[in-house]
């Protein structure tokens, strides 16, 4: 059961990550041919602004739902490494629950404002600003499903001991880690 949805998981966050590249390109030409028809030709390009930012949002919210799922949001571990096996396993129980009610908020809540906002139009581009609150349904929507996979594993498989901290203490050590470099003993 969980080799299939880490299949689909994996599957899900590839799409992600290509859509954040074409988003993030979308944004460079947009910013970039901007600037220059500002300079050049003394014109701008209107819906440069609005699409950049919305862009940049849904970006972020794709980028949020990747390292989630790759437990790559950074943090400290400096108590919980301390603990017993026991308490590291209830301490990310615990982690994972209050990530799950924290999504659960984020996407009601973008649930609504999509609802309040569907008719309401952006000044520049007239598209409905329900797309912008839309992001926050998708992060809180993928939220939900991987933290419910991951608490569901936390709960009924068991884990090895380095698997019961989820963050990373450093973008280098998480870095190390990737490339199969030993890490560091923490003194």
């Amino acid at each position: 059961m969980f080799a299939l949805a880490d299949r689909v998981l994996r599957g899900y966050t590839r799409v992600l990550d290509a859509l954040s590249g074409i988003c993030l390109a979308v944004m460079v030409v947009l910013v970039f041919g901007n600037v220059v028809a500002r300079y050049a030709l003394n014109t701008g390009i209107t819906v440069s602004e609005e699409l950049s930012r919305w862009l940049f949002v849904w970006l972020t919210f794709m980028g949020s739902i990747v390292a989630l799922r790759e437990r790559g949001h950074l943090g400290t571990d400096m108590l919980v490494a301390r603990l017993p096996a026991v308490g590291k396993r209830f301490c990310l129980a615990l982690a994972q629950l209050a990530m799950l009610y924290v999504s659960w908020l984020l996407l009601t809540g973008s649930w609504a404002q999509m609802l309040i906002n569907w008719d309401t139009e952006a000044p520049v581009t007239g598209a409905s600003v329900a797309i912008f609150y839309a992001s926050g349904v998708l992060m809180g929507g993928s939220g939900i499903a991987i933290l419910l996979r991951d608490l569901l594993r936390t709960l009924f498989v068991p884990l090895q001991e380095q698997e019961l901290v989820m963050v990373q203490e450093s973008e280098e050590l998480a870095a190390l880690g990737q490339h199969g470099g030993d890490q560091p003993k923490r003194s």
